[in-house]
């Protein structure tokens, strides 16, 4: 079979976490770097999947397998508080409480986990949806992504959803070419200066 973008299933889940580790230092394997390989995807995948499915996508290999995908929130402030009452407890024991102040890449991460409100930024109030896209190496560059995007925002149009935005490294210079290229234009946020916000209709 051929390659295709569909629907997330839960059947996709162990590779939407292995898609997300392998993408996850600024675009690059963070596979070692974190006490546990899934935590990344338990702040930046697994969540979404999880909460709110019906934005999900995936690119399937041709053998039911997913080796990218597009996830996000139609609302980010109702999905900042479902983290809050649904997700955590649900991850609750995985991971060490968070420190007044990280002093590690690990603990920074686990500051994110638990304080979800951080995702509602005041600069974003017109951008109301948020997304992540990522692909595995081996399948970047061959136009599937555009193609994920295209099904999230189809996705967003659909509920009536009218603009979207999404954080990224400063360093993944590859990610901020793909989406100047898709319209998504920068939105300041100085208070948050080692994040890159970018925005676009849907």
């Amino acid at each position: 079979m051929q390659p295709s973008i569909r629907a997330y299933r839960p059947a996709d889940l162990d590779a939407v976490y292995d898609i997300c580790v392998r993408t996850a230092d600024a675009g690059g394997d963070a596979r070692g770097l974190y006490s546990s390989d899934k935590l990344m995807g338990d702040i930046f995948a697994a969540p979404y999947v999880t909460l709110e499915p019906e934005h999900a996508h995936v690119l399937d290999d041709g053998t039911g397998k997913a080796v990218g995908y597009v996830l996000g929130t139609a609302d980010t402030n109702r999905f900042a508080q479902r983290y809050r009452d649904e997700w955590l407890p649900a991850t609750e024991g995985r991971y060490p409480g968070p420190v007044a102040e990280p002093a590690t890449q690990e603990e920074s991460m686990l500051w994110l986990h638990y304080h979800p409100e951080r995702m509602v930024v005041p600069e974003l109030a017109d951008y109301p949806a948020h997304l992540h896209i990522d692909l595995v190496p081996e399948w970047q560059g061959k136009g599937y992504g555009r193609g994920l995007i295209d099904a999230f925002l189809a996705g967003l149009r659909a509920v009536g959803v009218p603009r979207v935005h999404l954080g990224m490294a400063a360093a993944n210079v590859g990610a901020r070419a793909f989406y100047d290229r898709l319209g998504f234009t920068e939105i300041p946020v100085p208070h948050l200066p080692t994040v890159v916000f970018l925005g676009r209709n849907t």
